[in-house]
């Protein structure tokens, strides 16, 4: 119900064939353009801020332009930027236009390595200069880099002064131009040792310049810069020489996944866009592994190689629940089993009263979960009607019929009919408003008789519910309203790459502050500011995370009571509950990705340690809008 901004995406494409055979084969050498433009618009959820994209010609000669950029600001970034780049060629004629050999040598954009980015910001910083993919230039290809990806750094000061103790001077305090700037370095130092190393062999001038292009090992370069990085990231670049890869985090933070055959190479951010895209395989399609990069050097080689040596393992398990679109197969499945995981805890709420229930989901993105549940349903009810034959000694042919006749009612309650919009200002105005946001589908509940059960994929802040959901259902006149999460509760910050950095924000967070009041424990609120506070100049490794003393005298089925009652608007006659995915519960269904810090406090890195404690004093000392990144 509520929109969480999220990680960013990256689509990196190097064509291993030359621009007359996608010009022979496909009938085009914008093979690899268009599919740069499909990629990015089947990952548009993941950046609806801004997009960019760049592209590297491997055959430029000395004076001619080789790399070539375009980004834009807003929701139409991706249209607009494709627009800019064919705006190029809108004076060529059809002939010349399809003479791959004139593209190659003339047009820009017309290269073999391309790379895309979408773009959420998660750092509250947003202007054109902040729009991936940044170029550091030089006047030597080989020190010429371009850089994307999805990512959030927590230790960015660190970092920062680390490169400027070495002497660097970076243009700005963000961790995309520090990190540009440290692998820009490194490949400075790498260019230089091979410059040294072929002059001191008797090469000179553009024989050196040959030599360094092709054997520039990009490993090195970023295998040097990175090892210091704290947080979930997945990196793509190009070297102006050609050389080009991606490379993941060592927890796995972050996703990326690829495809190669001997016509391209392909990474981007969920798997499906590829299957899509080039009509290959679920099984075609590899998943890169934390601390693994992919390369491809200038001479179209292809390799994987471990980066860094992986950590602990905590994959996003929000990627699974929310992020990634559900067309993947694993995804798909595991949403599904999220929501038939919740079917115990709901046939409870509703005492077993299936006749007198009514099902459906609140936002699309939950759907799929709804299927699960539905699933879930479905087999309990299965099972009761089994039990009510076994154990009835005789049953008559209406006898029968009754019990076959039972199923699990599923309605399509509510649809979104408005987006509030921003001109309205005055906080009555867009409350009413608000709540008026979704249309019900009126007749689909019997009135003071039914249970009305929806389900949702998160709920972060409760805000929705308030003003909107609830109060919208309450019109069907239900007895009950059951709300359900597929997702645990939200108790703690996201530091990387999720927009939830703020404390205050959560409404697990605000219950159990209010439960703690409610039970005359403020001590424990003043007791984990002061352990906090005692924290805030110690070295991120020291740093522990106190805030879980904030939930801890309470079950979280206390906590889902009192969010509950939080958001139970005035003037509502129908009884409310809220009810939320288990940890275990979401560990089961999403085996291979244990990365709940958002749920459980159990941050993957130091730098998330920190973040929750810079979180909590903010919070504590009236801050609250201030990020704690």
């Amino acid at each position: 119900m509520e929109q969480i901004k999220h990680e960013c995406g990256v689509v990196m494409i190097r064509l291993l064939k030359p621009l007359e055979y996608y010009q022979q084969k496909y009938g085009t050498w914008m093979y690899g353009l268009n599919k740069l433009y499909l990629m990015m618009e089947k990952q548009h959820n993941r950046g609806q801020e801004a997009a960019g994209l760049a592209s590297l010609k491997m055959e430029a000669h000395p004076g001619e332009e080789y790399f070539f950029r375009e980004r834009a600001m807003g929701s139409g970034a991706i249209t607009e930027i494709f627009s800019n780049v064919h705006q190029n060629y809108k004076n060529i004629s059809p002939e010349t236009l399809q003479d791959a050999t004139y593209a190659k040598n003339i047009l820009p954009f017309a290269g073999e390595i391309y790379m895309g980015h979408l773009r959420y910001s998660t750092t509250g910083k947003s202007g054109l200069a902040y729009v991936h993919p940044f170029i550091r230039r030089n006047n030597f290809r080989a020190k010429n880099l371009c850089i994307c990806g999805n990512f959030n750094l927590t230790n960015v000061d660190e970092i920062f002064k680390e490169i400027t103790d070495a002497g660097q001077h970076p243009r700005k305090y963000a961790d995309t131009y520090i990190m540009l700037e440290q692998l820009g370095h490194r490949l400075d130092r790498e260019v230089e040792r091979l410059y040294q190393e072929y002059k001191a062999q008797g090469k000179q001038g553009m024989e050196i310049t040959m030599a360094i292009e092709s054997t520039l090992n990009v490993e090195n370069v970023i295998r040097s810069a990175s090892p210091n990085w704290d947080g979930g990231y997945v990196i793509s670049g190009i070297v102006g020489s050609g050389d080009c890869f991606t490379f993941r985090d060592p927890w796995g933070i972050r996703p990326a996944f690829y495809y190669a055959d001997e016509e391209i190479v392909v990474v981007t951010s969920e798997r499906p866009v590829i299957q899509t895209a080039l009509g290959v395989d679920f099984k075609d399609v590899k998943e890169l592994l934390p601390g693994q990069g992919i390369i491809v050097n200038k001479h179209g080689e292809m390799h994987l190689s471990m980066i860094n040596q992986p950590k602990e393992i905590k994959q996003c398990s929000f990627e699974r629940i929310y992020f990634s679109r559900g067309s993947d197969k694993d995804i798909y499945n595991e949403r599904k089993k999220l929501g038939r995981n919740l079917v115990p805890a709901i046939l409870q709420s509703l005492d077993d009263d299936l006749d007198n229930s009514v099902f459906s989901f609140i936002p699309n993105t939950a759907e799929v979960a709804y299927y699960g549940m539905l699933e879930g349903l479905t087999d309990a009810l299965n099972k009761s009607k089994k039990e009510a034959i076994i154990n009835r000694k005789s049953l008559t042919e209406n006898d029968i019929e009754k019990i076959l006749s039972k199923k699990v009612r599923s309605e399509k309650i509510a649809i979104k009919d408005i987006k509030l919009r921003t001109f309205i200002a005055e906080g009555n105005s867009r409350n009413d408003l608000a709540a008026h946001v979704y249309d019900v589908t009126y007749g689909t509940v019997n009135p003071n008789q039914d249970n009305l059960v929806v389900i949702d994929d998160s709920i972060v802040r409760g805000t929705t519910l308030k003003q909107s959901i609830i109060k919208i259902l309450d019109t069907l006149k239900p007895r009950k309203i059951v709300v359900v999460s597929s997702s645990p509760q939200i108790r703690y910050p996201d530091c990387y790459g999720i927009d939830m950095s703020r404390m205050g924000e959560f409404i697990a967070f605000k219950a159990a502050i209010e439960l703690l009041k409610d039970n005359n424990m403020e001590y424990v609120i003043e007791d984990v500011y002061k352990k906090s506070k005692l924290q805030e100049n110690l070295p991120k490794e020291q740093v522990i995370n106190y805030v879980k003393d904030i939930y801890k005298p309470f079950t979280a089925q206390q906590i889902s009571s009192k969010i509950a009652q939080m958001l139970t608007p005035d003037n509502i006659n129908a009884s409310v509950e809220i009810i939320y995915q288990t940890i275990e519960g979401l560990h089961d269904a999403c085996p291979n990705h244990k990365g709940d810090w958002y749920f459980s406090g159990d941050y993957p890195t130091a730098g998330g340690n920190r973040l929750v404690n810079n979180a909590f004093i903010n919070y504590y000392e009236g801050n609250d809008n201030k990020r704690a990144i």
